[in-house]
């Protein structure tokens, strides 16, 4: 028999929902859920961010230019109505959010990649690379970029937790992970209603732990990896 609401302890950890579901069972694929939209979505963006400024930093230029302009342009949008707009115009699912997330999230990576680009690329050991001939392509991706990882490893880190946030907004706006797949959005959605807030404090309370823990955790990682790969900072 279905135990609708049901409080935590005994046969449910951490109580039922409004159809009698086990929170914590939903919490965990909701985890599953949440971490593969921010892993796979924030790879894609670091991908793209750093393939396309690696190459127009190390050359400058027009193309330099023009991306910058670009990213400017893309960065002057309020992010959260864009991808709302997104969203609305496909069917909301985990692949349509990775798809979006990766397309529009590599701007900030972009910036941090030219700005270290521009830094290495007048160093001498680049230098010593172009003179005895080595390829403009080797230098960038196998001498320079390994060299501008730490700020990007960092940024990588610290974006996971951004998309876990927009992930579960956008899903408790009723536009991100439908339901039955849970999400800790979602599942906040559900939960929305005063007589089950008044009454029934577990249902929203353990989603909304969940997110907080899951995104400090992931900025206390990347200011600890921030620190480790600074050496300026003590």
């Amino acid at each position: 028999m279905l135990k609708k609401l049901a409080p935590p302890g005994g046969e449910f950890l951490l109580g039922a929902d409004n159809l009698g579901r086990d929170t914590l069972t939903r919490l965990l694929y909701g985890a599953r859920v949440s971490l593969i939209v921010g892993f796979v979505s924030v790879a894609g963006s670091i991908f793209i961010g750093t393939f396309v400024r690696a190459i127009a930093g190390y050359y400058g230029g027009k193309i330099d230019a023009f991306l910058m302009r670009f990213v400017d342009v893309m960065i002057s949008f309020p992010s959260i109505f864009l991808l709302i707009i997104l969203v609305t115009m496909f069917e909301p699912s985990i692949t349509t959010l990775i798809f979006v997330f990766a397309i529009f999230g590599w701007t900030g990576t972009s910036r941090l990649v030219r700005g270290e680009f521009l830094s290495l690329r007048s160093r001498e050991y680049v230098l010593a690379a172009k003179t005895i001939g080595i390829p403009s392509y080797k230098i960038i991706f196998a001498h320079i970029l390994p060299n501008a990882m730490g700020p990007i490893i960092v940024s990588a880190t610290l974006g996971v937790g951004g998309v876990i946030l927009v992930e579960s907004a956008l899903s408790y706006l009723g536009l991100g992970i439908q339901p039955p797949t849970p999400s800790w959005g979602n599942i906040l959605q559900s939960a929305q209603t005063l007589p089950i807030m008044l009454d029934s404090w577990w249902y929203p309370l353990f989603p909304g732990v969940a997110i907080l823990l899951t995104v400090l955790a992931f900025n206390f990682v990347g200011d600890g990896l921030r620190d480790a790969f600074d050496p300026k900072i003590n």
